[in-house]
């Protein structure tokens, strides 16, 4: 994620001597909240915009950066409801495996909602993963660069990989879904779910990551432009 300081601009900034918006911002952040981060797993940070008077081109990310905030806020909801659908997932399984053993009842739907609830946990976490900016990277060579390398690495790739992947994914999920919605499919096991929910899922999912790569695509040019100071580090998942 990128995590955006929070605070007014500094009107004494060098940026000012040359006619340029202030990229340096004094801090007004929450108790126990960290200079570049906020508590780990949360993200309670706005972009940081000048207050001086910008150019068209400053006016105009300004702009965007207001929709990437939206997407955000959008994409946090669904990512607590993938953290829920984790916990009934575990709920449901603990609960079939004990009917199984004590009382020797079982279904495939329950089996089911499982799966349904791990496809929800995916496609509806991802885009929030995003977000957070902890999503797996092969890293070869993102973290031996410079900031400003990272930016440009992370925007030529969202350009030409991860919004075009995820556009192709929905056009042929989306009629995937349709097609069963319309013949009502259900599951060939004995006791089944209806598919419909499921293949929903998949291209809401991807919809909900074009998104997201959007905003983090507007957030990179916002930091490049210098009209907001961001942290856009990427953490290595512990080993």
């Amino acid at each position: 994620m990128a995590d955006v300081l929070i605070g007014e601009p500094v009107p004494t900034s060098p940026e000012h001597a040359l006619g340029r918006s202030p990229s340096i911002c004094a801090l007004t952040r929450p108790p126990g909240m960290n200079y570049l981060g906020a508590e780990r797993g949360k993200s309670a940070r706005r972009p940081c915009f000048p207050a001086a008077s910008a150019g068209h081109g400053d006016e105009n990310v300004r702009g965007l950066l207001k929709l990437s905030d939206a997407i955000d806020r959008l994409n946090e909801k669904f990512g607590v409801i993938a953290n829920w659908m984790v916990l009934l997932a575990c709920v449901i399984s603990a609960g079939n495996a004990a009917s199984r053993y004590l009382f020797s009842e079982s279904s495939n739907g329950w089996l089911e909602v499982q799966w349904y609830l791990f496809a929800g946990m995916v496609l509806l976490g991802g885009p929030y993963t995003l977000k957070m900016n902890e999503h797996v990277r092969v890293d070869l060579v993102y973290g031996l660069v410079s900031e400003r390398t990272r930016i440009w690495i992370d925007i030529v790739c969202g350009v030409l990989f991860l919004l075009p992947i995820c556009v192709i994914l929905i056009y042929f999920t989306w009629p995937w879904f349709v097609e069963s919605w319309r013949l009502g499919e259900e599951s060939s096991n004995a006791g089944g779910l209806i598919r419909w929910p499921v293949k929903l899922v998949l291209p809401v999912g991807f919809a909900l990551m074009v998104l997201q790569g959007i905003s983090e695509l507007i957030k990179r040019v916002a930091a490049l432009e210098h009209v907001i100071e961001a942290d856009f580090k990427y953490e290595k998942p512990l080993q």
